[in-house]
Parts: structure tokens; sequence; C-alpha cells
């Protein structure tokens, strides 16, 4: 793989959970911070959490204490955990390292929450 590629992706009522991964080739992911940045209609992408290789996390205002990203380093793939969605989650996931890398960006996997 030369890129991510992110999976899990659905649809959801609000109050709902879901569980999002993303894959990569080991020499992308090897000791780099990887981060979930999220994309809704009509606005720019967002990042929204991210994690170091040593597993240190960091979250955004919008999905701190609801949502959770970690990462198998053995098996190259990250996670999100999303709990408590929301309409306004409403987006497409993309995973990427931190900073972005332009090459990466996968096609991403779209999350609605709508009743």
């Amino acid at each position: 793989q030369r890129q991510f590629v992110e999976s899990g992706g659905g649809w959801v009522q609000p109050g709902g959970s879901l569980r999002l991964s993303c894959a990569a080739s080991s020499n992308i992911f090897y000791g780099s911070h990887i981060g979930w940045y999220r994309q809704a209609l009509g606005k720019q992408r967002e990042l929204v959490a991210w994690i170091t290789w040593h597993s240190d996390t960091s979250y955004s205002d919008s999905v701190q204490g609801r949502f959770t990203i970690s990462r198998d380093n053995a098996k190259n793939t990250l996670y999100f955990e999303m709990n408590n969605l929301k309409p306004e989650d409403t987006a497409v996931y993309y995973c990427n390292t931190r900073p972005p890398l332009s090459r990466l960006w996968g096609q991403g996997t779209k999350v609605t929450v709508s009743s």
C-alpha cells in the first residue's frame, strides 16, 4: 500500500457508535504520528484526533470524551472508536500522518449520523 486505506464507516442514528480502521504499509506507519481527519460537506478538512508512535493522544474539543484513537503497531493499523455520535459528526473520515502528506490521502470512509 502506498497510502492509507480507511474502512468502517456507515449510517448510524444519533447516540450510536462506529469503529473506524485505517491500514497502511509498514514504511508509512513505522515511527509516524498519525491522525484522524474529517471533512464535512462544504467544509475544510480538519484534524480531530492524533496519536504518537508511543500512543500519546490528543483530541479536538468537538470529539473529546466521545471518540478514542488507538493503534496496533504490529498490524500497521489505526483505529477510531466513536461513541455518542451526533449529526455534526457526519463527514468523510481520513487518516494521514501529522502533519499530513498529500500523497498519502486515501479515499476515506463516510460516516452519516441521522435519524
